[in-house]
């Protein structure tokens, strides 16, 4: 078997060095002939990288590494000088910093190609260096940037540094266009997409195929491609687990396919398969690459209910209108990977994208870290709980479920209770969830919605919740609960099914939780 490539994010390294490499050159060659100046946005840890060094090599003209790929006979093969921006690489701690760092990056990149630059500028510099180095070779340059938003990102949390940053990056990239005299190809990568407004307002040639249909699948793995490129480590995976291939195929598919740009072609996120197969067990890799500190406290801030982010209906304006100073929390979900797009409606007046957890390893750890910053309950302790919950429900021991329910409730602030039933309605939600079962919300009757659908493997739990101010008595709320389950004929919907049907009504009654269980 190949080498798994992981860390590695040099094309001619993976080669060189007989790793994986999933043969995505029949979409590079595509993308080389579909415009000069391009943008795609990606989450984390999704092969940005790895594409700006596979096209360095390419427009180096470095063609004998691309042997046995599909590209190798395909183009006509060239080499252009190229400049390769990796803002991984440049310091962005303050705006003098940036400006600091950028500049001693760009008189490198001179020093490299013996051109002498005499402007002091970074943005003059940056013009004067393209210049040269064209006249120098006679060719137009090849300008490719990764992670080109970095310096923004990583300074969300604190606007000033992040928009002087921004200001600088937006007299940088105006270079591009006035430059273009001397550009054979500009390509740049990043996580998200400022709003044309802020940084590409100059740069207003640039073509975004983030959601272009021909470039889905241009990142991350098909199940195709997963299959027949893995199919050693599959084979190995099964003996491992001791499973048959179709159980393992489909665990896999569960925990880490999903992401999808166009709401059809759907792919693996590389980074988790290839720490699964290095590791040989399910974990959540890519989720536990990057904290998402920051996002936790803007959902808080938004005070979005946790059930919000599944089936989530957006427009495309909501992509297009990212901005620092109003940030859209599903645009910087979607954006960062957290969301994909599961639906396209194109039946609308503008298009309409339904967002949902990509899969199990994003939405498991992602309701996980939620459920702490909405509760205060430590990490370590939340999965732990979460499986003792699923095992009394499983044996039908309601009172042991809901001592643990009240056990993890007890831990939450004071300050943090929101007397509404939305609230508990949440904090139950998220538990369920991180209780692996399925969890259907809002479930549509033609009689009403139900509050939820717990489908284990041997009988369906029907849940209403009901919440009662202070006073209220609790036997009074469950028998609202039951009562509005049978008088709406909620499972009504599971007659043709063999699990026998439960009746769970749950009562919040300030930090008291009462539930009342009945045969449906």
């Amino acid at each position: 078997m190949k080498k798994l490539p992981i860390g590695i994010q040099t094309f001619s390294k993976m080669i060189l060095s007989n790793c994986l490499y999933v043969d995505k050159t029949r979409h590079i060659a595509e993308l080389i002939q579909s415009g000069d100046y391009l943008f795609l946005s990606r989450p984390r840890r999704f092969g940005k990288s790895l594409l700006v060094s596979t096209l360095s090599e390419i427009f180096s003209g470095n063609q004998q590494l691309f042997q046995g790929l599909f590209i190798y006979d395909q183009i006509e093969w060239q080499s252009y000088p190229v400049i390769v921006i990796d803002f991984n690489g440049i310091s962005y701690y303050d705006d003098e910093v940036f400006k600091t760092s950028l500049s001693s990056f760009l008189d490198s990149v001179a020093d490299e190609h013996d051109v002498v630059l005499s402007k002091t500028y970074v943005k003059d510099k940056f013009a004067e260096l393209i210049k040269k180095l064209s006249d120098k070779t006679h060719q137009k340059v090849v300008i490719l940037i990764d992670e080109y938003d970095k310096p923004i990102v990583d300074h969300i949390n604190d606007l000033e540094k992040a928009a002087k940053n921004r200001e600088i990056l937006r007299n940088f990239f105006g270079v591009l266009k006035y430059s273009d005299a001397f550009l054979h190809f500009v390509f740049l990568t990043g996580v998200s997409k400022f709003s044309r407004v802020s940084i590409f307002s100059d740069l207003n040639n640039l073509r975004d195929i983030t959601f272009s249909k021909q470039f889905a699948t241009l990142l991350g793995y098909t199940q195709p491609e997963f299959e027949s490129y893995f199919d050693q480590y599959i084979q190995t995976l099964c003996f491992e687990f001791g499973l048959k291939k179709a159980q393992l195929l489909a665990k896999i598919k569960t925990w880490y396919d999903g992401y999808s740009w166009n709401g059809k072609d759907k792919v693996y996120n590389p980074f988790s398969i290839l720490n699964l197969f290095a590791e040989q067990q399910f974990d959540n890799y890519w989720f536990a690459s990057g904290t998402p500190t920051f996002l936790m406290q803007l959902i808080k801030q938004t005070a979005y209910e946790p059930t919000v982010f599944e089936n989530k209906k957006v427009s495309k304006i909501v992509f297009d209108s990212y901005n620092l100073e109003n940030i859209n929390v599903f645009a910087l979900l979607f954006q960062t990977g957290y969301l994909t797009i599961t639906q396209i409606d194109k039946k609308a007046r503008t298009l309409q994208y339904v967002l949902n957890y990509p899969n199990f390893e994003v939405k498991e750890a992602f309701i996980t870290y939620l459920f702490e910053s909405f509760t205060k309950n430590r990490l370590e302790a939340i999965q732990p709980a979460a499986e003792d919950l699923r095992t009394y429900l499983e044996v039908e021991n309601l009172e042991a479920f809901m001592n643990l329910i009240r056990a993890l409730f007890a831990k939450i602030p004071y300050p943090l209770h929101i007397e509404q039933e939305a609230y508990y309605h949440s904090l139950f939600y998220m538990i369920l969830v991180l209780m692996g079962v399925e969890i259907d919300l809002e479930v549509l009757t033609d009689k009403g919605r139900i509050d939820g659908v717990l489908a284990l493997a041997d009988k369906i739990y029907i849940i209403e919740f009901k919440y009662g101010k202070a006073g209220t008595k609790m036997s009074s709320l469950t028998n609202q609960a039951i009562q509005q389950i049978k008088d709406k004929n909620y499972g009504e919907r599971f007659l043709n099914e063999s699990r026998p049907r439960l009746l769970l009504g749950v009562g919040f009654v300030e930090k008291k939780i009462g539930y009342q269980l009945v045969t449906g």
